[in-house]
């Protein structure tokens, strides 16, 4: 008799926000529409989202991204705006072109504004220029990195960041950023609300870290994965180069360990990675430091891989938070630096330990092929979605489809790396490294 399957979990509400019915006709010719109605299935199980059991499923009916047939905006008449929020990640400037040149070419809008630094962009105190984005000013942008807006972090009052939206007369506002930029766009919305006024806020997540929930993958991921692992087999070819090296790389990944997971499964040369989903100890039964030594013993030269994140619960915690309201790290690369090399001063054996830090120039360099071509995707569709008066709502990427989300469900959490995944352990087939017993009891 066949085991009974696990019954699916509840639709979550995943309907977006419209200010009103679409009654214009688009201007766009030759276009293969797509309706509000034409909504896309989804069977998300354990390897997308990490709240999930064995066996467990959830199952979504979600809005497909694309052109409407008709627009709420009269698009020669619509104002639009762009702001950048939050660190760096490839990609940015792409998706400002693609913004401005859907804008331009395609519904030939009456003009594309670019609000400079951030969210302090809105705020007359702080004393940052507007700027024209046309297509010429933006025509070579996405051979750069950075944003060419400028970024800023923390938190502004959506009031007052209402006050300059409707100074300005706009109609759309592409807000790009990530976990905290979607959660000033809630707010932004609810004011706009509070209202009653007719302006489209849409969000474009943005995170080099890869933890926006119902985001499959973030744009300029696949860029960062890349210049990992050149960092990554720098600290290899230092490792091999003399007797028992060790190559310890720190990535970034305050909370997922998405960058140095992929990474690691990308070059095949790491020997432990450290993230923050999965603790590790020090000491005692395959613990990283006794691990490290049978490995050097044998080999003579190791990589360890490390995301930011990872191994908080070793170090002690300031209790302060950052900007953007993120709890500050320790710095876990200065604890193994000198837990490594006070073990192996313990054993009277020589080590020679060299440290990548990568981090700020993986997330500042322009995106590769497939992030451009993502980045494209989702510049288009922001568009689509706020000439048709859709709101409150991000453009996201769901295993390989873009459908439109609701703001409450990409900040609901944030997306985590599933260590009871297959893909955490085909991780562990890569580096062969053994979780200590304790670590075992709980992922497995």
């Amino acid at each position: 008799m066949a085991p009974k399957k696990t019954p699916a979990k509840p639709i979550v509400d995943v309907a977006i926000p419209s200010l009103g019915k679409a009654k214009i006709p688009t201007p766009l010719h030759h276009c293969r529409f797509v309706s509000d109605e034409q909504l896309q299935p989804f069977i998300l199980t354990e390897e997308e989202l990490d709240e999930l059991g064995p066996d467990e499923t959830l199952t979504l009916d979600v809005e497909k991204a694309g052109p409407r047939e008709h627009l709420y905006f009269d698009s020669s008449k619509t104002k639009c705006a762009i702001v950048t929020c939050g660190g760096l990640c490839p990609g940015i400037n792409d998706v400002i072109r693609a913004i401005v040149m859907t804008c331009h070419h395609n519904y030939h809008v009456a003009s594309v504004l670019g609000i400079r630094f951030g969210l302090q962009g809105f705020i007359p105190s702080f004393g940052h220029n507007v700027i024209e984005l046309t297509p010429k000013a933006v025509s070579e942008i996405h051979q750069f990195g950075g944003t060419i807006l400028g970024s800023s972090r923390g938190h502004q009052p959506p009031e007052d960041i209402v006050d300059a939206l409707e100074r300005m007369n706009i109609s759309a506002l592409f807000m790009i950023g990530g976990d905290g930029t979607m959660r000033a766009a809630s707010k932004v919305v609810d004011e706009i609300s509070r209202r009653n006024l007719r302006i489209s806020v849409i969000g474009v997540p943005k995170t080099i870290d890869n933890d926006i929930n119902f985001v499959s993958q973030s744009f300029g991921f696949d860029t960062a994965v890349e210049k990992a692992t050149e960092a990554i087999q720098s600290a290899h070819t230092e490792a091999v180069g003399v007797n028992n090296g060790v190559g310890l790389v720190k990535l970034m990944g305050r909370e997922s360990g998405f960058i140095a997971a992929q990474a690691t499964l990308a070059l095949k040369e790491v020997n432990f990675v450290l993230v923050p989903e999965s603790p590790f100890h020090f000491d005692g039964e395959h613990g990283l430091l006794p691990s490290l030594e049978e490995r050097l013993r044998t080999r003579h030269h190791a990589v360890i891989v490390v995301a930011e994140g990872a191994g908080q619960d070793h170090c002690e915690i300031s209790g302060e938070k950052d900007a953007s309201g993120n709890p500050v790290l320790c710095d876990v690369s200065t604890l193994l630096i000198n837990k490594i090399k006070d073990y192996f001063k313990g054993r009277e054996m020589d080590v020679t330990l060299k440290f990548i830090d990568p981090s700020y120039i993986i997330r500042s360099v322009p995106a590769n092929a497939n992030d451009r071509v993502y980045c494209g995707f989702l510049g288009q569709n922001a568009v689509h979605a706020a000439m048709a008066g859709k709101t409150g709502m991000v453009v996201s990427r769901l295993l390989s489809r873009y459908v439109h989300l609701p703001l409450h469900l990409v900040t609901r959490k944030r997306k985590k790396l599933n260590v009871k995944s297959d893909y955490w352990r085909s991780v562990l087939e890569s580096t062969g490294q053994i979780l200590d017993p304790e670590v075992r009891k709980a992922v497995c």
